[in-house]
């Protein structure tokens, strides 16, 4: 198979970046699009760091169609999306529903569009395990496997399973429209990739999450109570039915979380699949007290946190069944939690200020050195 050129949207987010990073060491040529509202151009730096190559980066709104027209016209070699572009916010979205909506599902929709005029048949959609919602409604079905009914619990989560209705209708019909003028249409496929809770940080300790503004996830708000940034974590529920009364969650490193979309791309491209939907996760989940455990021994001590209510939207468990992901895209998660864990010290307590700042120079001799 000869690799291509791929459009990452949201390419210069957390796992967007470290998407581009993986498809430019597996020889692809990366465009991205991101309007860098919650993100920093100085991550293509990184990149090109790391891998010697640098991706080209268009400064745009996925809501705007003729500016997506651009970039595909200027690059008529694209033959492949992955589409992370999206407000990600549980929370959030529960207060600004309309604009996760418009942002999200609309972006969606002009995306699809765009792809259509010029010919670019797959996608790789950055979905989400919220899209079940609560599995435990369900006997048997902790850990979710893919066939597991959606359900989700938030708005984020919803305008996740409306992208997946959206795109799974545009392929099918594409696919019936190319069968009725005789062709095969198998060229038009989908992979809607739920994942579990990306962690950690390139192990260069060059490269990682830098949210602009609060994060929403677990470890990066642990990360600042460890550096100082924030006095203490705050703990969203202790009465769960789990063994300490706290939220249970599958916490996937962000490399093989790249690593997934990388081969879920190249099984598009190989085997036409249709639309398949894959969870990528490692199968253990973690409960809130475990991951601060973890968190607190990667820093060596302690970490204050307080427990509150519960947030709205959130649930008990959401825990990867991954095995349609290992037999059949043959990828499993390789690293642990803690592996997760010390690769984000590494990056939180060398880099206080994320890409506002210049790498360490101790790390950029090392990165050399191991180049030679």
């Amino acid at each position: 198979m000869t690799v291509g050129s791929v459009l990452v949207t949201g390419g210069t987010g957390y796992i967007g970046s470290f998407t581009a990073l993986a498809l430019l060491e597996a020889d692809y040529k990366v465009v991205i699009v991101d309007n860098l509202y919650n993100s920093s151009k100085e991550c293509l730096n990184r990149i090109e760091l790391i891998s010697g190559k640098r991706p080209e980066h268009y400064t745009l709104d996925i809501t705007d169609e003729p500016a997506l027209d651009k970039v595909f016209d200027d690059h008529p070699d694209i033959d492949s999306v992955i589409h992370f572009a999206a407000l990600k916010a549980v929370g959030e979205s529960a207060e600004i529903p309309l604009e996760y909506y418009r942002v999200n599902v609309y972006g969606t929709i002009c995306l699809l569009r765009s792809m259509t005029r010029h010919n670019v048949t797959n996608i790789v959609f950055s979905s989400s395990a919220t899209v079940y919602g609560d599995a435990t409604r369900f006997e048997n079905m902790i850990p979710i496997p893919e066939h597991c009914p959606i359900g989700p619990t938030n708005p984020y989560g919803r305008t996740k399973a409306t992208n997946e209705l959206i795109i799974t209708d545009h392929v099918e019909a594409q696919r019936n429209n190319a069968k009725k003028e005789g062709k095969s249409g198998d060229q038009w496929n989908a992979a809607l990739l739920r994942y579990f809770n990306p962690a950690g940080s390139h192990p260069s300790g060059i490269m990682g999450e830098d949210p602009q503004g609060v994060p929403y996830n677990l470890l990066p708000l642990l990360a600042q109570v460890a550096v100082g940034k924030r006095e203490k974590l705050l703990v969203f529920g202790d009465d769960y039915s789990s063994k300490d009364g706290t939220a249970i969650r599958d916490y996937i490193h962000i490399l093989d979380l790249a690593a997934g979309h990388l081969v879920a791309l190249n099984y598009l491209r190989d085997q036409h699949p249709g639309v398949r939907a894959w969870n990528l996760g490692t199968g253990k989940g973690s409960t809130v007290f475990e991951m601060i455990k973890s968190f607190s021994h990667a820093v060596g001590r302690d970490l204050p946190y307080e427990v509150v209510g519960r947030r709205a939207g959130d649930v008990l468990d959401l825990t990867a069944n991954p095995k349609r992901a290992n037999e059949e895209l043959k990828w499993k998660a390789k690293l642990t939690l803690e592996d997760a864990c010390e690769d984000l010290w590494r990056w939180t307590k060398n880099n206080p200020q994320g890409y506002r700042q210049q790498p360490p120079a101790e790390f950029l001799e090392k990165l050399k050195a191991g180049k030679k």
